[in-house]
């Protein structure tokens, strides 16, 4: 009985996509409510279906699926939406860009490593500009800042050697800056600065942890030195903590998704008139 259910076939409908396997079209179909032969092809991505959940002895803990990297999708979306508030007020152009394909190189239509940063910034710029770019476009890029927000790898306690004794970042200890001097990262002294400054002049306390790899560890990389190349935009790396990071679910400090929020809330409010008061 075991061998026949393991071996059995199903009917191939008329018109199927030959290509794929017969159960997973049926399957495919009956979920969609729709003929097997009006499927003409799909992309297939296999996740975890349980819900996140909050844990630890105070639930200071935060485990789900697909943390890295859409804990960020969500803390510079809810902070934009905070921005949104306060529009009048706003002398700048406040935006957040979410990119696909950051896990397998960026090279894609739709990766950081396309034209669509460049493109979407340089087409605002006009759209300020009464329809004309050129100085004012350039002009505008100088004026400008990117926060490359990836999550970063936390101190594991069971190899807290791989990691430099004053760059083990926590969970819960705060929002991370990535330092790398083979432009693995794309912060550097001013870029760091910048966003210490804006931590320290945020309405409510933000924490920041700083994280250098050893020298005798390859170090990871994210879309920010690829998106400043492509730009010419000044670019600091961070991210929140993570532990199990790429495993099919990853943990963050609770703690950090908040302090996180807010330190991009004072990006977006406080930017413009530091960068103003800076003489770089």
């Amino acid at each position: 009985m075991v061998d026949a259910a393991l071996n059995k076939t199903e009917t191939t409908e008329a018109g199927a996509d030959t290509r794929h396997d017969t159960v997973l079209l049926n399957i495919i179909a009956k979920e969609l409510g729709c003929a097997v032969s009006a499927i003409k092809d799909f992309d297939l991505t296999l996740y975890d279906t349980q819900s996140g959940q909050t844990w630890g002895a105070n639930e200071e803990f935060i485990s789900a699926a697909r943390l890295d990297n859409q804990v960020h999708c969500f803390t510079s979306m809810e902070a934009l939406i905070e921005q949104s508030k306060n529009l009048e007020s706003d002398t700048d152009v406040s935006m957040i860009a979410l990119f696909d394909h950051e896990e397998v190189g960026s090279e894609s239509a739709q990766g950081a490593g396309s034209a669509l940063m460049r493109d979407a910034i340089e087409r605002v710029s006009e759209c300020v500009n009464g329809g004309s770019g050129g100085e004012f476009h350039k002009v505008s890029v100088k004026k400008s800042f990117i926060i490359s927000a990836d999550v970063a790898h936390a101190v594991h306690p069971n190899y807290a050697s791989k990691h430099e004794a004053n760059h083990s970042p926590p969970l819960n200890g705060g929002t991370v800056i990535k330092t790398n001097s083979n432009q693995r990262y794309a912060t550097n002294a001013v870029s760091g600065f910048m966003v210490r400054e804006l931590a320290r002049r945020s309405a409510v306390p933000v924490l920041m942890q700083e994280f250098c790899v050893r020298n005798d560890c390859p170090c990871g990389s994210t879309i920010g030195p690829m998106v400043s190349a492509l730009t010419g935009i000044r670019t600091v790396d961070l991210g929140i903590a993570s532990l199990s990071m790429h495993s099919i679910r990853e943990t963050v400090g609770a703690a950090d998704v908040l302090s996180n929020t807010n330190l991009f809330i004072s990006f977006f409010r406080n930017f413009r008139a530091l960068d103003d008061s800076c003489q770089f």
